[in-house]
């Protein structure tokens, strides 16, 4: 779009689809690192709008705070706000949202109000058996958070936190093996029609999430660059 005699270029919108444990919060912080993308997570947002006690941040407060799910039209208002913002003029990654094809509707409506797109919607697939052994096997420093795995990173010293000494180590009971398989059911059913529509619309891209990070990451920014171009 113009303003006056100057163009202005739209700032690229790039979506994340990927079960829990795909490693969408790690690629994203890779993309941001490289390109100056700026990730922005549903909960992160309802969470910084309701700090600053905006009106969409009120509204969502409420909803929350009676136990509630926060409505689309309250989600997208968060959002719009936030892509107004200056500090995403090289692009966004979405993580958590849309969710839904209705959603993803929703979105586009709100983002031809601003002149963007989605450039890129991109699944990253997984091989489900697989991904209960990654998610099952992981734990956490209970002193500095620092991640760990059974199988994939394991402290230098058994028991011992690397980072911080700590000998304490907790997992999430939703990371139990027979709770990851019901996730990763519950994510496809729900996921299946946000990939068919976004593979309508001639924007979707498939990423192998099994590999290595680094070759996961130069596939994303190789999608990123041809978005860019």
């Amino acid at each position: 779009m113009s303003r006056g005699a100057e163009t202005v270029t739209a700032a690229p919108v790039f979506i994340l689809l990927g079960p829990p444990g795909a490693g969408k919060g790690t690629q994203a912080k890779l993309l941001e690192e490289r390109f100056g993308l700026v990730q922005l997570s549903t909960g992160d947002l309802l969470r910084a709008a309701v700090r600053e006690g905006t009106e969409a941040g009120r509204k969502a407060q409420a909803v929350m705070e009676a136990g509630g799910l926060v409505p689309d039209e309250i989600v997208l208002a968060v959002l719009a706000d936030r892509l107004s913002r200056p500090d995403v003029q090289r692009g966004v990654i979405l993580d958590g949202f849309p969710r839904t094809a209705g959603q993803a509707e929703a979105l586009d409506r709100l983002l031809v109000g601003s002149g963007q797109k989605i450039d890129a919607a991109v699944s990253l697939e997984v091989d489900d058996a697989a991904m209960v052994g990654r998610i099952s096997g992981r734990c956490t420093c209970a002193a500095c958070g620092e991640g760990y795995h059974d199988t994939f990173k394991q402290p230098s010293r058994a028991g011992v936190c690397d980072r911080c000494g700590g000998s304490e180590f907790t997992r999430r009971a939703d990371d139990r093996a027979e709770t990851v398989a019901e996730r990763l059911k519950a994510y496809h059913a729900q996921t299946a029609p946000l990939i068919a529509y976004y593979e309508g619309r001639g924007v979707l891209e498939r990423v192998d999430a099994m590999g290595e990070i680094p070759a996961i990451a130069a596939q994303l920014g190789a999608i990123v660059k041809r978005a860019t171009a």
